[in-house]
């Protein structure tokens, strides 16, 4: 049976229109048809390419073309890990343990570099505290969600969350992951350049490493969706590296400053970013996220080895010197650009 929040709130990503129930599927007035997995919406568009492989594995696991035997619930066709981390989630299902298996070796690849000495061993959910004021039931849309930690957060300050995400994989450990915390989420597997909503239909947007894997084109189709969904007055927050930080410009001279490829992350300048959410969505202020890398947060401290302890610390007080001196926003590595949607 399919969930009736979809129903009343999601929209044809081809036509914008509404949808309606047809057996395990969602359709529109126009006949497009999406499959709905395991009550799990798969919106993704078959007629545009996809940004990322694992979004056309989506797309196959969601019309039963393509299944992975080893563990057919947990969707391993569509999860953007190494096989050999595939054999480590199997054999992790196994057993009991507190962390979802997908999760905990899903987690550097959704948390960061700085996370890779947690995988295969994570022991609880890294979930921060979402930066944004109280949702008092307002709608927020996580865009790139993964396995769902900014979901959680922002359904645990008060917003009426839903989570989007191309990898069917990362989406159902998602909402395992919300079921097993108490945390009432909504799921759908879509793409963020074609938002299967209304227009001005949501309060906010958030998204947080992850338009930064994207080409400049697809990046702005993207920010250009958000603004289509929200409401006037709506609140898009989106974290971004930075051209000139300097863990930023390390990664940078490490490929010859060459032009980024594939899914590999593309660094935009303060002005970059200024121009693409003043066109989309409004005018945009900045906010310093940290120093020295993309997606250490302040909360997963105890996670963390003595090294990186110092790491996290240091960026922290420059995060704070920062809203004093503006010049240290721009050798930020990462930053959050936050745009109201204009009227």
């Amino acid at each position: 049976m399919i969930d009736s929040w979809y129903l009343d709130n999601l929209a044809c990503p081809v036509d914008r229109g509404a949808l309606s129930a047809a057996g395990d599927a969602l359709c529109c007035a126009h006949g497009h048809r999406y499959p709905v997995v395991d009550g799990v919406p798969v919106m993704l568009r078959p007629d545009v390419p996809q940004t990322i492989e694992l979004a056309a594995a989506s797309l196959r696991r969601a019309t039963g073309e393509e299944i992975d035997g080893r563990a057919p619930a947990l969707h391993l066709e569509s999860l953007g890990i190494s096989d050999d981390e595939k054999r480590g989630v199997v054999a992790m299902a196994a057993t009991a343990g507190a962390v979802d298996p997908v999760v905990a070796y899903l987690v550097a690849a959704t948390n960061g570099l700085m996370y890779q000495h947690l995988i295969g061993g994570l022991q609880t959910y890294p979930i921060p505290a979402i930066t944004l004021e109280p949702g008092r039931g307002r709608r927020l849309l996580d865009v790139g969600c993964s396995w769902g930690r900014w979901t959680i957060a922002a359904q645990r300050a008060g917003y009426d969350a839903v989570g989007l995400d191309p990898s069917l994989g990362a989406i159902m450990a998602a909402r395992r992951v919300a079921q097993q915390l108490g945390v009432p989420a909504h799921y759908v597997c879509a793409d963020a350049r074609h938002l299967p909503f209304p227009d001005r239909s949501l309060d906010a947007a958030y998204s947080y490493s992850v338009l930064q894997h994207l080409s400049p084109d697809d990046a702005t189709a993207s920010v250009a969706e958000m603004g289509r969904v929200l409401k006037p007055g709506g609140l898009a927050r989106v974290q971004m590296p930075t051209r000139f930080g300097v863990r930023c410009l390390y990664h940078q001279a490490r490929r010859g400053f060459r032009p980024a490829s594939g899914f590999e992350v593309r660094y935009w300048s303060i002005r970059a970013l200024s121009r693409l959410f003043r066109r989309h969505v409004g005018p945009p202020r900045f906010e310093v996220d940290g120093y020295f890398g993309i997606g250490l947060q302040v909360s997963d401290e105890a996670l963390m080895p003595p090294r990186l302890r110092r790491v996290l610390r240091l960026s922290e007080r420059l995060k704070a010197w920062s809203r004093r001196w503006r010049p240290l926003v721009l050798v930020a590595d990462s930053v959050f650009v936050e745009s109201v949607a204009q009227a």
